[in-house]
């Protein structure tokens, strides 16, 4: 049990392990007596406050709070590769370059002041050269945490994806990667014209996969979120691992987080349909609340054969399906129910209001969208993204016989992302055991069903069939969400 005495005493250690990493080494030696740290290789895009390799990284660093205790990973960091970094590296301009046109790395063209007189305003750019404040590349290697991370840490700061396998040398030096990739503010990556962000999980994965396979030897994989933005990518990630043989694991934090209430879909029950609301945009957040409710519906009795087809529905369309039984607006309520932040009435004054019976939804909801999944057993799958009416993500689920689950996925908001450690536990578990503790199949099927409704989107909302979705799996008999 966390008592105040214990909680305060692990911050304080927490603290000076941050300054003084001796002291995290010296805390590893007594949480896990007897046992060799797993060596870890973080390979990520952007390494600064907030992001997603920030939050997950540093738990692997520093432990975290976990089911009531401090828990401290059996990991040692041993090597980081950020992709902003190499890239903005890339993009500099050279020593050589800027001598050449009579510049230095703190002297840029400043354009003149409104109050400049008119002699000045006929200067050249080169005649107005003069010292300035740090430039943008400047201020972003500043709020890049991986340098002074890796001062305080010991880890070996590479350059690029096989050195961060070796550590220098020229066999792997790692028992396990951790593989974190998301948009860049500085240098983003770019999007096509489905809207989908071209992150580089696929490149980073079969980097790995190359060196695994010229080594004839494989180790554990975690990929945050979606495989890829591209199922035939992701569909080969999956292969790859399966052919050489080693743990591959992906997805986000949602289907592992606290549930309120705590309950689940019972393994081998039949479920008629679900309905999950949530908030965010294309190709963010809706991926996260689409594997939760996959996370959920898995569980029903035949286990996941796939999906028939889907149709992304957009603005007045969206409230048109629900009035013609395309979802239902019995489970919608029974899921808002669940809601900690209703908006509305309720964020003006206080008082309760059904959102649903009201009919304030399409006063709230400027812009609604509905992702709706068709199961290969006839099974329907709702996603109703509602921004403006909450700020939180819920899910109700009808069983065969009327009977209804409904719960809210809790997510903290930021700082305070403790959804993230419930992630780093399953992680962290997946790398002592070498065996994931959820199958990859279902991300894989997440990730197919996101790509195949932004699809839908860009053909006009229409209804797709989707033979080539036809993953199947078994959920694990045992529910994998934080309880305590």
């Amino acid at each position: 049990m966390l008592t105040r005495r214990r909680f305060v005493g692990y911050s304080a250690l927490s603290s000076s392990m941050l300054a003084y990493p001796p002291l995290l080494r010296s805390a590893l030696g007594q949480t896990q007596s007897g046992q060799q740290p797993i060596r870890l290789a973080i390979l990520g895009s952007t390494y600064r406050r907030g992001s997603n390799m920030q939050t997950i990284a540093d738990r692997f660093l520093v432990g975290f709070l976990y089911e009531g205790d401090w828990r401290m990973p059996n990991v040692k960091v041993v090597s980081v590769y950020v992709d902003e970094r190499i890239r903005r590296a890339s993009a500099a301009p050279n020593e050589f370059q800027l001598a050449i046109t009579g510049r230095s790395r703190r002297q840029q063209p400043r354009p003149p002041a409104a109050s400049s007189s008119p002699a000045d305003a006929k200067r050249t750019p080169e005649e107005r050269w003069e010292p300035m404040a740090p430039s943008s590349e400047e201020q972003g290697l500043s709020s890049d945490l991986s340098q002074a991370r890796a001062q305080q840490f010991g880890f070996r700061l590479c350059h690029n994806i096989p050195e961060a396998l070796r550590c220098g040398g020229d066999r792997i030096a790692v028992d396990a990667v951790l593989a974190i990739v998301e948009q860049c503010n500085d240098f983003p990556y770019p999007t096509n014209d489905r809207g989908q962000v071209l992150l580089p999980r696929y490149d980073f994965f079969e980097q790995c996969a190359q060196v695994f396979e010229t080594e004839k030897h494989s180790i554990p994989y975690f990929n945050h979120k979606q495989l890829s933005f591209s199922f035939s990518e992701a569909e080969r990630m999956v292969k790859t691992a399966e052919r050489l043989k080693f743990p591959l694991m992906a997805g986000s934090s949602m289907p592992v987080t606290w549930r309120l209430p705590d309950v689940d879909v019972p393994l081998g029950a039949r479920v008629e349909e679900a309905v999950m609301v949530g908030v965010g945009g294309f190709d963010g957040t809706d991926f996260d609340a689409l594997e939760a409710m996959q996370c959920m519906l898995e569980r029903r009795k035949g286990g996941e054969s796939g999906v028939k087809s889907v149709q992304l529905l957009e603005g007045d369309e969206v409230w048109a399906a629900g009035q013609a039984w395309r979802w239902s607006k019995e489970l919608l309520s029974s899921a808002l129910s669940r809601s900690d932040t209703p908006l509305g009435l309720s964020l003006l004054d206080g008082r309760p209001q059904d959102l649903v019976g009201d009919g304030v939804l399409p006063q709230l909801v400027k812009d609604p969208a509905a992702y709706c999944i068709e199961y290969t057993d006839g099974t329907k799958g709702t996603l109703l993204m509602l921004n403006g009416a909450i700020r939180d993500f819920n899910i109700s689920a009808r069983l065969a016989g009327q009977e209804i689950v409904s719960t809210q996925f809790f997510m903290p908001v930021a700082p305070n992302e403790t959804y993230s450690a419930c992630l780093t536990a399953k992680i962290d578990q997946m790398y002592q055991e070498r065996k994931t503790p959820y199958p990859v199949r279902r991300t894989l099927l997440t990730t197919g069903m996101l790509e195949a409704c932004l699809n839908s989107r860009h053909r006009l909302n229409q209804r797709l069939e989707t033979p080539h979705l036809g993953v199947s799996y078994q959920a694990p008999a045992e529910s994998q969400y934080v309880r305590s």
